[in-house]
């Protein structure tokens, strides 16, 4: 149990370093959105699915940017530009409004 008292008070340290909170939001942003999109509970061609994506990958990419994870710096900077041009895709393909006569 000593091990555990000791371990603790570290962790709720690092849990509330302003970056430790920035690369948990980005991942549950990043996450939440994969998980509801494979239980068919949110549609990959959708704003929420693609904004999560793209929020939650740039946070990723800084945090790993600060942190110098020259891999993990790839693999969400790959995330972040995918999932913009998805968004681009899905505001490209929005019908346009016309102005009204």
């Amino acid at each position: 149990m000593p091990v555990l008292m000791n371990v603790a008070p570290d962790l709720l340290t690092q849990i509330t370093d302003p970056v430790q909170l920035v690369s948990l939001l980005g991942a549950v942003m990043q996450l939440a959105a994969y998980a509801l999109m494979q239980l068919g509970r949110l549609p990959s061609q959708s704003y929420p699915y693609q904004l999560a994506n793209v929020i939650g990958s740039f946070m990723m990419t800084v945090v790993a940017t600060l942190n110098h994870e020259y891999g993990f710096i790839l693999m969400e900077a790959i995330w972040f530009l995918t999932s913009a041009y998805g968004l681009v895709k899905l505001l490209r393909s929005q019908p346009k409004a016309t102005p009204a006569a």
